[in-house]
């Protein structure tokens, strides 16, 4: 596995609408993308990684909402704090496709690695439908609901070329880039 380039608002790439990942593309290669991807999401951190933001054009996304371990004992960072530990539970959606389920939305603030330090809360229907195939091509259905309706419609964004800070205001999305040519001014 390897931690790849995330690649940031404004680069073109992310106006890119992402190809679909072929049949004779389920190999050991879109295996190792997969994982390179939740290395690099896990690294960043994050809690979702479509692979156009490591510069890879295909409908290819990981999600891992990264629960805490309610279970567990709290563990101690290297500062010193103390935390619950989460649970991993990585998954992966190649060639996903979305049907909003209900007229009723949630607001979430959401963040995204491709803009880093920038939040803003942002409505999604409360609930989807989500096919998809794994990574040995296998087809899947799911309803979702809640932060995962969330994170997954936000990640299938990208495969459109649409990042959340589209969904703002042209006022809140403008303020929201001031504020990152702000943070990368001060680095």
């Amino acid at each position: 596995m390897a931690i790849r380039e995330i690649i940031e608002v404004p680069d073109p790439r992310l106006k890119l609408v992402s190809e679909p990942v072929k049949p004779e593309e389920f190999n050991d290669e879109l295996k190792q993308l997969a994982d390179d991807m939740l290395e690099t999401m896990y690294d960043a951190p994050g809690i979702g990684l479509a692979a156009i933001q490591v510069a890879v054009p295909k409908r290819l996304l990981v999600i891992d909402l990264q629960m805490p371990d309610e279970a567990a004992d709290p563990i101690e960072d290297e500062d010193g704090n103390e935390h619950q530990p989460v649970i991993n539970d990585p998954r992966v959606f190649v060639n996903p496709v979305i049907t909003p389920e209900t007229d009723e939305f949630s607001t979430f603030q959401e963040g995204c690695l491709s803009l880093p330090e920038v939040f803003a809360d942002v409505d999604r229907p409360a609930s989807c439908t989500v096919k998809y195939q794994d990574l040995e091509g296998a087809h899947h259905e799911e309803n979702m609901t809640g932060m995962w309706a969330t994170v997954i419609q936000h990640e299938m964004d990208h495969l459109e070329g649409i990042v959340f800070i589209d969904h703002l205001s042209r006022l809140k999305r403008n303020m929201m880039l001031k504020k990152l040519k702000k943070i990368r001014a001060a680095a």
